[in-house]
């Protein structure tokens, strides 16, 4: 199974948007998706028990309601998304379940100050060392074009990393997940430029 975690240990970073919508694209691609919350908040979990049963599949892993815990071993992808505050031995672990590392981060002062912290605690995980290609940046709320992505590049190349995607401030994402959507189960007439600018993020998970 491949495996994606998604974590910041800022919160509000767009960590949850970022995990239900990869996993929904993932699924929506026809690829066996399944989705881990590792927050206690367990709003990943909250999207999924709201998706609709004629939406692509995804299934479920985790702490259930039970106290059961799947594993979400076998085919296709594991999706996880991870809490605010991850560091330690919770951040040690999460690393040695995941094959990528999506980093998300607005271009703000504050979230750049709060991620330059967590970066430099990832990069010196063991895991990560000699493999920082694992880890890909995702600007939110970003135009590519405006002079907030051209410092959000200036200040991501002390930690020499890629910045995967763009993606635009847009009401969209908050839409589609009352209905535990992604922009991917929604029309092209509604989400074409949102699917485009997630290429790149794709193409770079997939890309062994």
């Amino acid at each position: 199974m491949q495996s994606v975690l998604v974590a910041n240990a800022k919160g509000g970073a767009g960590k949850t948007t970022l995990a239900t919508n990869i996993a929904a694209a993932l699924a929506v691609s026809g690829e066996a998706t399944t989705l881990w919350d590792l927050d206690r908040q367990k709003s990943a979990l909250a999207w999924l028990d709201i998706r609709s049963p004629s939406a692509a599949p995804i299934a479920r892993a985790g702490a259930d309601a039970d106290g059961s815990h799947a594993s979400g071993r076998g085919k296709g992808w594991l999706v996880m998304d991870s809490p605010a505050g991850l560091h330690g031995k919770n951040l040690a672990h999460a690393l040695r379940l995941a094959q990528k590392i999506v980093v998300p981060v607005q271009p703000s002062l504050y979230d750049m100050a709060a991620t330059s912290d967590f970066l430099q605690a990832l990069l010196a995980e063991k895991p990560l060392r000699r493999n920082a290609s694992a880890i890909g940046i995702v600007g939110m709320r970003v135009d590519s074009r405006t002079k907030a992505a051209a410092t959000l590049e200036v200040f991501l190349q002390q930690f020499n990393l890629p910045v995967v995607a763009y993606l635009r401030d847009t009401q969209l994402y908050a839409n589609a997940a009352f209905s535990g959507s992604g922009v991917f189960d929604l029309p092209d007439y509604l989400a074409a430029r949102e699917v485009a600018q997630w290429q790149p993020l794709l193409e770079w998970l997939r890309d062994a």
